[in-house]
Parts: structure tokens; C-alpha cells; sequence
């Protein structure tokens, strides 16, 4: 005999619990992706960081050869006036190819280097109690430094590869060729001698970055629901402003990387952070420390903001399967 809690549907006899029961609520298939969930892989960071890397360096990568050109240290690299005078004395001269010379470089060691930084990050973040609700400016900025020491360490010597390839008259064949020259005639250490200083400028660089995409972030979409108009425009303004306040070191850290080239015996033999900035000073005052800005930010703005919103797509795919 049927009870009064009882009832048919589809000619099965469905239970109702008594009146005053609790009954619990059906767990939603929801889920907040930007907390790590408990099942997180290595293997996500990795692959979510890779996709992010490539798609940064490859698609403004123009932009950045410019930038570069700008601080070179020979006279020649400092007659660009703008972005466009740039590109357009570059391809009537050199060839428009020229401005994508060395992206095999940033192509093979950005994916490795990037699978690293945001695994890291990911990982230190997680730890330090970054993903817990309310906002963290700590954990995240100790994240981003722990991130981006990993990652340069990895990403230096393809760094010194891509500067001088990118210069004025370089004649090197391929990415193998420019880092054997590099090798032969100023040694290993050439590919770390600006490690110290690739540290001190994305150190701070990665802790705005991070820190302000992560505000922008909760100020845009409180929801933490995924948005990729939401992490495109958080991580482009968040990259303008750590490019903008980090030039300084950027245009140190070119001296530094490109000064095998120059003829000049005071540059050629420089040898730290501290020497370089004593030249530039003295050479152009604190203007020589902004040459390259307008390109930087243009270069760091768009290439920043594909970074984040490809990492956040690649996140979320990835932790939702």
C-alpha cells in the first residue's frame, strides 16, 4: 500500500521523504576554475603554461625586434624616431622578413619556460593561500617572483640568442649558429651575464603583472567565472603597467645582452648590472634609461593581455575535462 509520500511517475513508485525532512540540494556541475581544483595536474600547468608562452612571444614579436633596435647600444639601433618610422626605414632596407629574425629563439624556449613560470606560479600560489576567497597581493607577488626566477633561469640564453639576431646587420643563419658565435668568441657565461639583471627587472615586472591582473580580475568579474573579455582587458592594462615602470632595467638588460656586438671597448668589456647603468647615464643622462618605452608597452600590452586570456581558456579547458 502506497504511503501518503509516496507517488507515481512514469509507473515507478517515487519515495518522498516525510514533511520537515531536510533534503539536500544536487551538487551543480559548477565550478570556480581559477581555485585549483584537488585533481590539478602537473601536467595542466605545463601544457596551459606552454600555449600561453608561444602565443605571447610569437604574436608581437615584430614589436619587441623594434624595442630592440631602440636600445641598442650602437648609435645606428638609436635613429628610430617612432614604431612606424622604425618599420618602415626596416622593411625598405632590410626587408620586412627582418623584423621576425630570431623568433625560432623565443619559439622553442618560451613553451618550456612558460609550462614553468605558470606552473609555479600556480603551485606557490596555491600554497601561500592565494586561491582562498578575498584578496591575497602578497601571496600572489611572492608567487609571480618564485614564477619568473624559474622561468628566466630557462629562458635567459634564448633571450641572448633573439637580441642579437635582432640587430642591425645581423648575419647569423639560424638561432644554432648565433649561439655557437656567442659561444666561441665570449663563452658560456655570455648567456647568463644578464641573468641578475633579467631578475631585477621581472621580478617587480611579474609582481605588478600578477598582482594587478589579479585586482583587475576581481574588480571586473567578481564571479571568477570565465571571461575572456574580462582576462583580455585585465591583463593588457595589467601589462602596460609593469612594462611602463620596469623600462629602465629592460634597457640595462639590452646593454648587457647585445654589447658583444659593439666596437666600443668600454661597452664590450662591461661586465654588471651597476657598470651598465654607470655608462648610460653618463653617455645620454636619464633619458638613455627610457629609450624603447613607447614599443615596449605597445609590444607588452597586446602580448600580455593573449597571454592571460589564452591561459585562462587553456585553464579552464583543460581543468573542466
Amino acid at each position: 500500500m502506497l504511503q501518503p509520500e509516496d507517488s507515481f511517475k512514469n509507473g515507478e513508485v517515487n519515495h518522498f521523504p516525510p514533511p520537515g525532512t531536510p533534503i539536500e540540494e544536487e551538487e551543480e556541475d559548477e565550478f570556480d576554475y581559477e581555485a585549483l581544483p584537488k585533481n590539478t595536474t602537473l601536467a595542466s600547468n605545463l601544457m596551459a603554461g606552454a600555449f600561453a608562452g608561444i602565443m605571447e612571444h610569437t604574436v608581437m614579436y615584430p614589436i619587441d625586434a623594434i624595442k630592440t633596435r631602440m636600445q641598442d647600444v650602437n648609435v645606428r639601433g638609436r635613429s628610430y624616431t617612432s614604431i612606424s618610422n622604425a618599420i618602415s626605414r626596416i622593411s625598405a632596407t632590410e626587408g620586412a622578413r627582418t623584423l621576425w629574425r630570431g623568433i625560432t629563439s623565443v619559439a622553442i624556449g618560451a613553451g618550456p619556460a612558460h609550462a614553468v613560470y605558470f606552473s609555479v606560479y600556480e603551485f606557490t600560489k596555491n600554497a601561500l593561500g592565494g586561491n582562498e576567497a578575498g584578496y591575497h597581493p602578497l601571496a600572489t607577488s611572492l608567487a609571480g617572483a618564485c614564477a619568473t626566477t624559474a622561468a628566466d633561469a630557462l629562458m635567459n640564453p634564448f633571450d641572448v640568442i633573439k637580441q642579437r639576431m635582432q640587430l642591425y646587420g645581423s648575419k647569423f643563419p639560424n638561432i644554432g649558429a648565433c649561439a655557437l658565435s656567442i659561444y666561441k668568441v665570449e663563452g658560456f657565461s655570455a648567456f647568463y651575464l644578464s641573468y641578475p639583471t633579467t631578475l631585477a627587472m621581472n621580478v617587480p615586472l611579474t609582481a605588478l603583472n600578477f598582482t594587478t591582473y589579479e585586482a583587475l580580475s576581481k574588480l571586473l568579474n567578481p564571479d571568477r567565472k570565465y571571461d575572456p573579455l574580462t582576462h583580455c582587458v585585465a591583463g593588457g592594462l595589467a601589462g602596460a603597467v609593469a612594462a611602463a615602470a620596469t623600462t629602465p632595467m629592460d634597457v640595462i638588460k639590452t646593454f648587457l645582452q647585445t654589447k658583444g656586438t659593439s666596437p666600443d671597448p668600454e661597452i664590450k668589456n662591461c661586465k654588471s648590472l651597476m657598470e651598465a647603468a654607470r655608462i648610460i647615464y653618463r653617455r645620454e643622462g636619464p633619458r638613455g634609461f627610457i629609450r624603447g618605452l613607447r614599443p615596449r608597452i605597445v609590444s607588452n600590452m597586446p602580448s600580455t593581455a593573449i597571454c592571460w586570456t589564452s591561459y585562462e581558456m587553456a585553464k579552464f579547458y583543460l581543468y573542466k575535462s
